[in-house]
């Protein structure tokens, strides 16, 4: 699946926004390649069956910071998607549910296709964040209290 066939819109990032942060990743290949991803037999993926990860490809002090935002299929370890974003943008995102309400520490990921149609949508509370090397950057990551990693 070619990353560049997804791209990434987060939404509720503001601090003078009222709603939750959403992550809305549009698809613009052909589906019949993409929604059998987002199911598992002829069901399909609920929020407790995916795993959302950054991974990022260069150094954050570099002049170009780059990385990977990644769904995988928590069971199967098998990639749904993954989008080439900048790191900016996924921060926005952590740092919005950190500084939101201590009661509400989920996000949405919403995907659509690019006619605007709904494929899927999640509730996540865990977002991990790992530098080049695949270490976790917990700072930057969400974690739920009492989850241990």
């Amino acid at each position: 699946m070619r990353r560049d066939y997804f791209t990434l819109d987060p939404t509720g990032v503001q601090a003078s926004d009222s709603e939750r942060p959403i992550i809305r990743i549009a698809y613009e290949g052909p589906t019949e390649e993409f929604e059998p991803r987002l199911q598992r037999g002829e069901r399909q993926l609920d929020g407790s069956e995916i795993d959302i990860t950054y991974r990022l490809q260069t150094s954050l002090e570099s002049d170009d910071p780059r990385g990977v935002l990644a769904i995988a299929d928590r069971v199967t370890g098998e990639y749904v998607l993954e989008l080439n974003t900048d790191p900016e943008i996924v921060f926005s995102i952590t740092s919005a549910v950190a500084d939101g309400d201590e009661n509400e520490t989920h996000y949405g990921v919403v995907i659509e296709n690019e006619d605007g149609r709904e494929l899927v949508r999640y509730d996540k509370s865990t977002l991990l964040v790992y530098n080049r090397d695949g270490e976790l950057l917990r700072e930057k990551s969400l974690i739920p209290s009492g989850v241990e990693i």
